[in-house]
């Protein structure tokens, strides 16, 4: 007996098929960005697979959500160890031109 149901992945690439001509008006710089984004959502194809919702777009757009929150975090957790750093580092002021120029009399 068939399925009743497309898969997902099925499901993704006729969304992305559809897209296929809004992705070719893009911009140059912007295509690799929006190949990215199917990739998001090839990511949680598993979960989305599970979910079987009438609409795949709304799981593939949730699964876009997940990988850029993660990304996000991600550029949080590492601009919040290089500002630790940078505050651990001895405060160290530059000479002041004064300075500079009496030491090379």
């Amino acid at each position: 007996m068939g399925r009743t149901n497309p898969t997902y992945c099925d499901a993704l690439r006729a969304i992305e098929e559809r897209w296929a001509e809004f992705r070719r008006a893009l911009r140059r710089r912007d295509q690799p960005r929006f190949d990215r984004l199917f990739e998001y959502a090839r990511e949680h194809a598993d979960a989305s697979g599970l979910l079987n919702h009438r609409n795949p777009l709304l799981a593939a757009l949730f699964s876009i959500d997940l990988e850029q929150e993660a990304t996000l975090e991600d550029h949080e957790d590492r601009l919040e160890a290089l500002e630790h750093r940078l505050n651990e580092q001895p405060d160290t002021e530059p000479a002041s031109d004064e300075e500079t120029s009496e030491t090379h009399r």
